[in-house]
Order: structure tokens, then sequence, then C-alpha cells
């Protein structure tokens, strides 16, 4: 499957179709994502041979990807974990750096900052949140 730019969403209280919400700001795959109740974001994915880009939607009104910002590296299928303030990004699959820790601040753009490391270099994680 080649990569793609569209975004879906569906209302989990009514079965029904997944219907367009937006464009992401470049056509991607494999990207991680995490929200708290006002953002959605998205992060990595394999353009580029391995995107380093954060982008972000507003949950309440459907529309394009905004930029975030960047991951300090980037990879594909990495997990992601977040809670109402502060999500990580952890454990892409790249050619180096697949230990790499990141975290952003959901409410607030901008480049992630470095959080530490995985006890080793691992991706196609899952990743949990707190409240």
């Amino acid at each position: 499957m080649g990569a793609i730019n569209s975004i879906e969403y569906v209302t989990i209280a009514s079965p029904s179709n997944a219907t367009d919400f937006g464009d992401l700001t470049v056509a991607d795959r494999i990207k991680g994502g995490l929200s708290n109740t006002t953002r959605g974001v998205f992060g990595g994915g394999t353009a580029n041979g391995g995107s380093n880009i954060i982008e972000y939607v507003t949950i309440q009104t459907t529309g394009n990807a905004t930029d975030f910002g960047d991951l300090t590296v980037g990879g594909t299928r990495g997990a992601n974990s977040g809670d109402a303030s502060r999500g990580l990004f952890h454990g892409f699959f790249n050619a180096t750096n697949g230990d790499t820790i990141d975290y952003i601040t959901i409410d607030t753009t901008g480049n992630a900052t470095d959080f530490g490391n995985l006890t080793a270099a691992r991706s196609n994680n899952d990743g949990t949140s707190g409240t």
C-alpha cells in the first residue's frame, strides 16, 4: 500500500462507516498517533525514508492537519503514549536511533524534546497512558 494523506473518523457512539476528516500535511503511512480531548497528534512515518514530522488536528472540527513541529529522530512503527497534557513518541524503527523517547506538550506546538532512552532499540511497540 502506498502513502496516503487522508484522515478519516468514526463516531464511536453509533455504528457507521468512516467519514472524511481532512488531509495530512504530507502523504505518509505507518505513523503513530496520540490525543487529548482537544487535539489529535500524528508523528513519524515512512515519508523521506523515516519521517520526523509531527502534525495535529483539532478533534472537534474537521479539517486538514497542521504542522506541529519535528521529532528529534525520524522513523516508522513507533509507539505513542499520552495524557491530558504530554505525549511521548518512542521506539521508532530507523537505522540508528530506535531507542529514542521524545515528548511534546500536546496543547503547545513545537519540536519534540529528548525524554530519555528505552533499554534497547525496538519498534512495533504498544503505548499506554495515564491521567
